[in-house]
């Protein structure tokens, strides 16, 4: 049991990492319209679309990858808390 909630943490921890590459790459046009920009869209897209709904954007600045990366910490919190019961 414990193997399943290391791998459930480890895979919110490396979908974090995807999130921060897409927000960093939102800076960069021509590498978001890349091969790699579009794959880590492909992987992003499905789970910030929900926060963009909710979070409106204010001007330019979309501020809905923050509120999902928070989301994200607190699952991997709560796996981790949960994971000491078991």
């Amino acid at each position: 049991m414990d193997l399943l909630f290391y791998i459930l943490y480890k895979l919110i921890s490396y979908y974090r990492i995807v999130i921060v590459i897409h927000i960093i790459l939102s800076w960069f046009p021509q590498i978001r319209q890349s091969g790699f920009g579009r794959l880590i869209g492909r992987i992003s897209e499905p789970y910030l679309e929900p926060f963009r709904r909710i979070v409106p954007s204010i001007g330019m600045f979309d501020f809905s990858p923050i509120i999902a990366l928070f989301a994200l910490e607190f699952a991997g919190i709560g796996i981790l808390n949960i994971s000491r019961f078991f």
